[in-house]
């Protein structure tokens, strides 16, 4: 389990988490979205012991993360910008990696060579992007980690490479329990792995639930009114509206049930409640139309 509780850092007297606080279980897959400058970056440090906090806790298994090499060697991590030593190549760095976790497997290593067609022996930097990060999960995934952490672990990968790598992340959490946290700002990804999903905005987890429980917690409604009416009754605790000829498109926070017998008042032609993308979710959980694309006139 990773624990984050009541996380303060602050940066010249910016408070880059600002009381931040969420719960990985063990053997999930836990997706933290939010808007750039989120804070989801530092959060991601701290968690990895590169930054220490100003106050709260961090636990990782029940044990801090500052100054803990052993709980070190139990954690892998991919930041968005993989660092590796210059002249190295892939086979170089799979040395390095040896050197610090102890549970590294050259057996899983040489079996992973069949799923990244990479030449171990090029040096990483006149590797493509895409090539790069590959070899980051073939020596990443080698080193058998407990914790996974993930920073935009994708980009630049092809859309086979992205599922051969998701399949081999997610054969970890289903046969050695792997916990996993990701952060990417791409949902539509997120949505097909993740079991729990945390919104970040301005330095605090503003909520984390189940994705299951996302999803029941809103409803996208589509509606025709009788004739005569043209517009949502104001009555309506409509977090969004837009329309379409006579289909209202309403957001609503709460269950599908409760939206239609709400709506069912005005006697509707037509109710459908669709159910909301994670990408939906986000939007309007961060504030709705504030935060959804604006029409501008060019």
């Amino acid at each position: 389990m990773i624990e984050v509780k009541n996380v303060v850092k602050r940066f010249d007297g910016f408070a880059a988490l600002d009381g931040a606080t969420l719960t990985v279980p063990k053997g999930g897959v836990y997706g933290l979205v939010g808007p750039n400058g989120a804070g989801k970056t530092t959060l991601l440090r701290h968690l990895t012991g590169i930054f220490r906090q100003d106050a709260g806790e961090i636990l990782i298994g029940g044990e801090p993360v500052w100054e803990n090499p052993a709980l070190k060697a139990r954690m892998a991590v991919i930041p968005d910008d993989w660092y590796y030593f210059l002249q190295a190549t892939t086979a170089d760095m799979m040395r390095f990696y040896r050197g610090f976790y102890p549970q590294f497997s050259m057996e899983r290593y040489n079996r992973l060579r069949e799923a990244f067609a990479i030449d171990e022996k090029k040096t990483i930097r006149r590797l493509s992007k895409g090539m790069q990060k590959q070899a980051a999960f073939w020596l990443t995934l080698s080193c058998m980690p407990d914790y996974l952490i993930l920073d935009e672990p994708v980009d630049g990968l092809d859309p086979v490479m992205r599922r051969q790598v998701w399949s081999l992340v997610m054969g970890d959490v289903a046969e050695r329990g792997t916990t996993v946290l990701v952060s990417s700002h791409n949902l539509r990804e997120l949505e097909d792995v993740c079991d729990h999903v945390g919104i970040m905005d301005r330095g605090k987890v503003l909520l984390e639930r189940s994705l299951a429980q996302l999803q029941d917690n809103m409803v996208k409604l589509q509606v025709v009114f009788p004739d005569g009416v043209t517009e949502v009754p104001p009555e309506l605790p409509v977090l969004h509206a837009s329309r379409i000829g006579r289909i209202h498109t309403l957001i609503m926070r709460m269950g599908a049930r409760e939206a239609e017998r709400l709506v069912a008042q005005y006697s509707p032609l037509l109710v459908d409640a669709v159910p909301l993308t994670l990408e939906e979710i986000f939007i309007y959980e961060l504030g709705g139309a504030d935060y959804a694309v604006k029409d501008i006139v060019l």
